[in-house]
């Protein structure tokens, strides 16, 4: 039978005690953290405008159906006034009554242009989100070890990273979508796979700094393990940055993607997608410019406004700033 030892007792409750007011304080920390972001947003003109055009385009991809006069594969050919790339048709403006109402015209294959532009919301927003999660799933991974770990396994990992950020991005892609196979899928891996590095080295940097706080020394020395470490301490800390990166790179994913289905190696044609669309037609520019004009401010839109978003959420996360 052991014998009671009131100082090992009171050391433990001790440590329980400190390990318990450590986690309150940190959760603490990280809402009035979060509260004072978003306050600082809410006083944002840009990044208001940026949510705004965000938000609107989520209405649009999520609503599309009930929004869009028309199937987006249904064509009109044989109906009354209906020409391959017509011009916008709108009885307001004088538009024959007679004729189907086209409020963005029809393309090349008789296929309303209003209708495909809508639809394309859902397609881009769809590519930019699952491409940056993608790229920041697999990069945060090996940038936390990386950073967590130090050593020889910190210079292989980021040796590789540095590979392939020797490379043009979208040349990068392009070579990688030529191995694959053209197609939407593909393109969102090669442009996923070339957004790794980035993230990577951001979590890295992250990881090293929040490392060697006050706090992961206190946990260390209350001998939690280096997995709890590094998934309950260190990563939670160091994911501010990764999500300003990730928002700013959904925009760039959204033109890459665009970029890609513009040189006929991201989605196929039937697909409502910007930047197919403007490639399809891009030899049109000055007989039906329209065709490229309004899938072109739509791709602008989307671009702009998660920019503009990304560009906010940065400041208002940026401590050197005055709230």
């Amino acid at each position: 039978m052991q014998a009671f030892d009131p100082a090992g007792s009171a050391k433990h409750l001790l440590d329980s005690q400190l390990k318990g007011a450590e986690v309150a304080a940190i959760d603490e920390k990280h809402t009035s953290l979060w509260r004072d972001t978003l306050r600082s947003i809410r006083h944002q003109r840009s990044a208001m405008i940026g949510l705004g055009v965000l938000l609107s385009l989520a209405l649009v991809a999520l609503f599309a159906q009930q929004l869009a006069p028309f199937d987006p594969q249904q064509d009109f050919i044989g109906q009354v006034g209906a020409k391959s790339r017509a011009a916008p048709c709108i009885h307001l403006l004088g538009c024959p009554a007679d004729q189907i109402e086209h409020w963005f015209g029809l393309d090349g294959n008789y296929r309303d242009v209003y209708t495909r532009v809508l639809y394309g919301a859902r397609i881009s927003l769809f590519v930019g989100f699952i491409t940056v999660g993608f790229a920041i799933i697999i990069g945060s991974t090996l940038g936390g070890i990386a950073g967590f770990a130090g050593g020889r396994l910190d210079t292989l990992i980021m040796r590789l990273m540095d590979v392939l950020l020797v490379f043009p991005a979208l040349l990068l892609a392009i070579a990688i979508v030529t191995v694959l196979g053209s197609g939407l899928l593909n393109a969102q891996l090669a442009i996923g796979l070339v957004a790794i590095p980035i993230f990577a080295r951001i979590m890295r940097a992250s990881v090293i700094t929040v490392r060697e706080q006050d706090f992961v020394t206190a946990s260390r020395a209350l001998g939690e393990s280096s997995r709890g470490l590094l998934l309950r301490r260190v990563l939670p800390n160091s994911l501010t940055p990764i999500i300003v990166a990730g928002t700013l790179g959904i925009g760039g994913a959204v033109l890459d993607v665009a970029a890609l289905s513009f040189l006929g190696l991201g989605a196929d044609i039937r697909i409502p997608e910007w930047g197919s669309m403007i490639g399809t037609e891009r030899n049109t520019v000055f007989a039906a410019p329209h065709l490229l004009l309004f899938p072109g401010i739509a791709l602008t839109l989307a671009v702009l406004g998660f920019n503009l978003f990304g560009d906010g959420l940065r400041d208002a996360l940026d401590p050197r700033l005055e709230r």
